[in-house]
């Protein structure tokens, strides 16, 4: 597979962050694909079969989906119709080598926000991203992320509590995601592994650990203590302690 485009770092799709789920069997493609989207500074995590794919939907609240059609257990079809039964569902584009006008109603038909052919062109692929990235529930909930004095404003990739201005980087910006969209709720080491930074498995450094305690400082600074640290489980945040 050779892709005809490479994106730059500066192009208008990168002004906003996408939490994006890459479902591609191929080596060579996802790690292509990974790059594009990585030069963009968007959050990605990369699954090799449709059972992981759905697994990770059911933990992380993706912005969109590329999905392979043709994968080594699953379909991309099967997917596709396991995925109408959710509340939540994230817009799908479909790739897929096979592009077929027959193809492409099947895989629209099965649930596919959008279907792109290979071989493709990435900067196409980014466009197409973004336009169905517009329509994911979980961007729709980001965009007005509130618990109590603490806002979170994905198009301007901002946070606020209160009046002050909180000062995070990407990483830190997304794991307060995740723990604002359950807050109250245990948010799992796991679930932070894998939603935020892709990982399947366990590094070999404290990754979380650091990334909370200055996510933790940032807060405290303006006067927000409302993480609590579960010890051996994971993290909470206190809807009561945001003011």
């Amino acid at each position: 597979m050779s892709f005809t485009a490479r994106i730059a770092p500066d192009q208008p799709f990168g002004a906003t962050l996408v939490f994006l789920l890459v479902v591609e069997d191929d080596p060579v493609i996802a790690a292509q694909l990974a790059l594009g989207m990585e030069q963009l500074g968007h959050e990605l995590r990369v699954v090799a079969n449709g059972r992981d794919a759905l697994s990770a939907t059911t933990t992380c609240n993706f912005d969109a989906v590329v999905l392979d059609r043709m994968l080594p257990d699953l379909s991309g079809i099967d997917v596709l119709r396991e995925l109408a039964g959710h509340s939540a569902k994230p817009p799908v584009l479909m790739l897929s080598a096979l592009g077929s006008v027959a193809d492409r109603i099947q895989g629209l038909k099965a649930g596919a926000d959008d279907y792109l052919a290979k071989p493709f062109d990435m900067a196409e692929l980014a466009a197409r991203i973004e336009a169905i990235a517009r329509r994911s529930p979980a961007r729709e909930l980001e965009g007005t992320m509130a618990v109590g004095a603490l806002r979170l404003d994905a198009a301007g990739h901002a946070v606020r509590f209160g009046s002050e201005v909180v000062a995070l980087n990407r990483k830190q910006y997304s794991v307060l995601a995740h723990l604002m969209r359950h807050a109250d709720r245990l948010v799992t080491r796991r679930m932070l592994l894998e939603g935020v930074w892709g990982y399947d498995f366990e590094p070999s450094t404290n990754i979380v650990e650091s990334n909370l305690s200055r996510l933790r400082t940032r807060l405290m600074e303006v006067g927000c203590d409302a993480i609590e640290t579960k010890r051996g489980s994971g993290y909470v945040l206190h809807s009561a302690r945001c003011g």
